[in-house]
């Protein structure tokens, strides 16, 4: 319960810089309250108002987001046996299986405890996030020049921040990954429009699949024995 709460008040926090980001980027503030309320993943959000914000395509920034959320189906495989909800809760809590809910949930030693880790971190961090974000796209709005306070710069420098953990746990591989596909960013940038270089750089993580042979997928942690009895 503690960590769930530390987590979901800290990184729900982080909704002021997308807010701030959306609207930057030509979003309102209700168009970017509607992306915290229902898409619900920072990372893919920031990645879509970067597109936008960079004179890409509605379809690109799409594409690009949801890219970014599909490691969230491989955590909802692992998190449907272990929570053991049917119908109508299981349909609820897909929409709040995101990096952090993953985590501290798996991380629990019985189904009771990790349903207590899930609610307690959805609901704290998903209603932070959003609160967070309509408070930023508010403040932002009220701003005249957002480039003189250098606010254009809030998402990339963010999406930044995101990724930075994971090449600093990632190894060699991981940073593998990011060189190769900045490459093939700033190699179709100048031939290809906006939005469509980030699509073709996440032709990268094919390299995640070329692996020794016994080795586990380190992008999901190991569920707890009990979850599978």
């Amino acid at each position: 319960m503690r960590d769930s709460l530390g987590i979901g008040v800290a990184v729900g926090a982080a909704g002021l810089a997308f807010g701030t980001a959306a609207v930057a980027a030509g979003l309102s503030p209700a168009q970017a309250l509607f992306l915290s309320l229902f898409a619900f993943t920072g990372a893919s959000q920031f990645a879509l108002v970067g597109v936008i914000a960079g004179g890409g395509s509605l379809v690109a920034g799409v594409l690009g987001a949801l890219l970014l959320g599909a490691r969230n189906t491989l955590y909802g495989l692992r998190l449907a046996d272990l929570l053991g909800w049917r119908g109508a809760r299981r349909a609820v809590a897909a929409q709040g299986v995101i990096d952090e809910t993953a985590a501290v949930t798996l991380a629990q030693r019985d189904r009771a405890s990790a349903r207590t880790a899930f609610i307690t971190t959805y609901a704290v961090l998903g209603s932070s996030w959003v609160v967070t974000t309509l408070l930023g796209a508010l403040a932002t709005e009220r701003v005249s020049d957002m480039d003189a306070f250098g606010l254009d710069a809030v998402g990339p420098a963010i999406f930044l921040g995101l990724l930075w953990p994971r090449l600093r746990e990632g190894g060699g591989r991981a940073w593998l990954i990011a060189v190769v596909g900045s490459g093939i960013a700033l190699a179709a940038s100048p031939l290809l429009p906006p939005g469509v270089p980030v699509l073709l750089a996440a032709a990268a993580a094919l390299i995640a699949l070329i692996r020794p042979v016994g080795t586990s997928d380190p992008t999901v942690p190991e569920p707890v024995e009990e979850a599978r009895a």
